[in-house]
């Protein structure tokens, strides 16, 4: 049986893990991390926009906005240690329809009480700064960067090694089991002996908690987020960051631009069921999860609150020109011949027993064990400074006890 040196045993290989494991690591604890997949950052860290976010949209005083804001600097300062390419280049936020605009201004006074640098844009402004959009007012945060989440996960993990840390690819938990005041840990390569888990699974959290004989409280539903990209030859109709006013009843900052570091224009996603918690596409269909979701109390409930919007999103999912038509009413010169399919993510959504999308980062502290249970956007802009919060608990317990 391998044992790990500290009895810290991180499971999962995102950005969230990776970022533990090094905060554990900074602090003279190196664990090891386990990675399911044969390469790091395969899931939710390496299908996502790469948006350093601001802090623009969370509740002031919400674990988000908070880890947000810290994670921003953190994670500015990190890519210029490691000489990862990204850019501070800002967003906009537009509004397009009369209603839109006290939810505007409702979001410029959310953004302010976090810290965030926003200013108000005139029609004229919005124009001189993205010459195809027409808004009737919007707001421009300066702080908003890209980069490559995967590049920033390698990175972590080169520096975890560094300080004698140790990631272990291809290594899915099968079991968890509890002898004393150890945690053995059965994998698809090998058995590990830990006194602590820290488990970071994202997709698969709230199951990795469960084979711990650990309630979550929570179920993960799986939401695929679609894009479309534009071609190389339109990519010059979006210069930055275009997002529409959210929702502020749902989790999803709406169907957005995203000029990213290589310089390629996504556009999307919407937010459809995903038939798999890896499912990437409509026919990536997994029985198994489908009947974990219809087993749980809250999964029905959640359906009965979001119908309308379950609907409307699997239309627009469906139909290229339903999902046209929501990038124009941002850039309404985009055409059909503009576009074509790109890729797709998968959001570890988590629901509660009461059928509410959990909205803020989650984390469950238990005797032994530390899970992750809600860490979707900003969760990789933040990633370094939710690893500095639990690593710092972990060890405020320990010299507790």
């Amino acid at each position: 049986m391998n044992s790990d040196r500290d009895g810290a045993i991180v499971i999962g290989g995102g950005i969230v893990g990776l970022a533990t494991a090094l905060a554990m690591a900074e602090r003279g604890h190196p664990p090891i991390v386990l990675e399911a997949e044969h390469r790091l950052a395969l899931h939710q860290t390496g299908h996502n926009s790469g948006v350093i976010h601001s802090g623009l949209y969370y509740k002031p005083g919400s674990s988000k906005a908070r880890m947000c804001r810290a994670g921003l600097e953190a994670m500015y300062r990190f890519c210029a240690e490691e000489n990862i390419p990204h850019r501070r280049c800002g967003k906009m936020v537009v509004a397009v329809r009369p209603e839109e605009l006290p939810r505007l201004a409702d979001l410029e006074e959310r953004g302010r009480a976090n810290g965030v640098a926003v200013r108000r844009l005139t029609p004229e402004e919005i124009q001189e700064r993205e010459p195809e959009v027409l808004g009737l007012a919007g707001l421009w945060v300066e702080e908003t960067g890209v980069v490559n989440y995967s590049q920033v996960s390698e990175r972590m993990a080169r520096r975890l090694a560094k300080l004698g840390g140790e990631v272990r690819v291809n290594h899915r938990v099968l079991a968890i089991r509890r002898e004393k005041s150890a945690q053995i840990v059965e994998t698809t390569g090998g058995l590990l002996r830990g006194s602590l888990l820290i488990n970071c699974a994202g997709l698969q959290c709230d199951r990795v908690a469960r084979l711990a004989a650990v309630d979550p409280g929570i179920r993960i539903v799986p939401f695929r987020g679609e894009y479309y990209v534009l071609r190389a030859e339109r990519a010059s109709l979006v210069r930055g960051l275009i997002y529409p006013v959210p929702d502020p009843a749902m989790p999803f900052l709406g169907v957005h631009f995203t000029r990213g570091i290589d310089d390629v224009v996504e556009a999307g996603p919407n937010a459809v069921l995903a038939l798999k918690r890896e499912g990437y596409s409509w026919k990536d269909v997994s029985l198994t999860d489908i009947a974990d979701m219809a087993a749980f109390p809250g999964f029905w409930r959640m359906m009965r609150r979001q119908w309308r919007t379950g609907i409307s999103e699997v239309q627009r999912s469906l139909s290229r020109r339903r999902f046209l038509e929501s990038l124009q009413s941002l850039v309404p010169a985009l055409t059909d011949a503009d576009i074509e399919r790109g890729g797709s993510g998968v959001r570890a959504q988590a629901v509660g027993a009461d059928g509410r999308l959990i909205d803020d980062f989650h984390i469950q502290i238990v005797p032994g064990m530390v899970n992750v249970l809600n860490a979707p956007s900003p969760a990789a802009t933040a990633s370094l400074a939710i690893g500095r919060e639990i690593s710092e608990r972990i060890l405020a317990m320990r010299t507790a006890a």
